[in-house]
């Protein structure tokens, strides 16, 4: 038997079969559940690392076992230098700027440039023998006015005993003494003349009025040089420039509210000061605060001040810049620590101190600080403070001292 035939009823149009649908590609569902995978795997990093760190951050804050590992030193009782720094103008004593004072021909230049001079020693010769010849002319011309004088006091010692004996009128006597008083007044004349002739011969050989330095030369031998006036090669008046620079002095300004203290101790003492290199780390020469300016500069409220130094290795040169520092006072018997173990919370200033392994907390007021120490004012000598890893210490938070440095962790290079 076959199967059976349907027949549709009459009257009615057969029914639409749907359309196919087709299964989605294989590939889609494997990109799908790999992506899923990766962000579990993200958010699972991100997760763990947070958690390590705020638990490593809770432990070393709290104290970790064992503490957390801190430099530490003692505070100490000592004393300290109260220093006043400043910027200071290395000035000469003595500045001589040498001028001619004579015309001529400039036949000598004696001295090297850059020369240790001493006083006394030459330096430049000008032709003299124009001034030569007028010292000789006023020389002949005194000793003939000496003569006329010698002369006319010989009459005058006749005319006297002439008038003794009533040989003479009295007005020939009276000519007589005024004649001689002339001769005498024309003899100072020439004398005058004779030693400015001599002083004028003097001005051709110039030598150094003080010990120093002399500069770079200004005038050759051969150059024609015009008294008081420029000079035919570098346009300035001066010859030669020496300089004192032993001794040397610092001009340095400092603020007028710290003037009064100055004052005070200058009364009783001679106050160091102590010149330092342009970063103001070196050491370059010590030396005594010799006068104070005497007014203040309104427009700035600062005072000058002036130190001298020996410089007798030559390390100051005039118109260096240096920074000066003025002891003023020294602090005796005070609590010192170490100046990297004061930490600051706005104004108020604090370290952590050391006390059976844990760091405590304590309030100091910081004073005068040098050479990596500051006085304090809250603290007993010989508590022990700490001086590193601040970053991770609280108050009450256990601590491990180490005698090697410790080094800042990322957390604390962290902005």
């Amino acid at each position: 038997m076959g199967d059976p035939i349907l027949e549709e009823p009459a009257g009615q149009d057969p029914p639409t079969p749907p359309p196919p649908v087709d299964p989605p590609p294989p590939h889609s569902r494997h990109t799908v559940w790999i992506w899923m995978l990766v962000a579990a795997a993200v958010l699972g990093y991100f997760a763990v690392r947070h958690y390590r760190w705020r638990n490593t951050g809770q432990a070393s804050r709290a104290g970790a076992p064992g503490g957390v590992v801190v430099n530490a030193a003692k505070a100490r009782r000592g004393s300290i230098g109260v220093y006043l720094d400043a910027i200071g103008t290395v000035t000469p004593v003595y500045t001589a700027s040498i001028i001619a004072q004579a015309n001529g021909i400039v036949t000598a230049v004696h001295y090297q440039e850059g020369q240790i001079v001493k006083k006394g020693d030459p330096l430049i010769d000008i032709d003299p023998r124009f001034y030569q010849a007028q010292v000789l002319q006023a020389q002949g011309v005194l000793d003939r006015d000496t003569a006329v004088l010698a002369q006319s006091r010989m009459d005058l010692a006749r005319f006297r005993d002439a008038w003794a004996r009533n040989a003479i009128p009295r007005q020939t006597l009276e000519d007589q003494e005024k004649l001689v008083l002339q001769n005498e007044g024309l003899v100072k004349s020439d004398q005058g003349a004779l030693q400015f002739a001599t002083v004028q011969l003097s001005y051709c050989h110039i030598t150094a009025p003080i010990d120093g330095r002399a500069g770079l030369r200004l005038v050759d031998p051969g150059n024609v040089v015009t008294a008081n006036q420029v000079n035919q090669v570098t346009g300035t008046t001066s010859l030669v420039v020496i300089t004192q620079i032993q001794p040397i002095t610092v001009i340095f300004t400092i603020a007028q509210d710290d003037l009064s203290a100055v004052r005070a101790q200058m009364r009783q003492r001679a106050l160091p000061a102590y010149a330092y290199d342009r970063t103001a780390q070196t050491r370059i020469a010590a030396g005594t605060l010799e006068a104070v300016d005497n007014q203040i500069d309104t427009t700035t409220g600062t005072v000058k001040l002036r130190a001298t130094f020996a410089n007798t290795n030559d390390a100051l040169f005039p118109n260096q810049f240096v920074n000066v520092r003025l002891l003023v006072k020294t602090l005796t018997n005070v609590t010192l620590v170490p100046s990297g173990a004061i930490q600051h919370n706005g104004p108020i200033a604090f370290v952590y101190a050391i006390v059976d392994g844990v760091a405590e907390m304590r309030t100091v007021k910081a004073g005068a600080a040098d050479s990596g120490k500051t006085v304090v004012q809250g603290l007993t000598p010989g508590t022990l403070v700490a001086t590193s890893s601040f970053e991770r210490l609280q108050d009450k938070t256990r601590v491990m001292i180490s005698t090697k440095p410790v080094a800042p962790t990322s957390e604390s290079k962290a902005p």
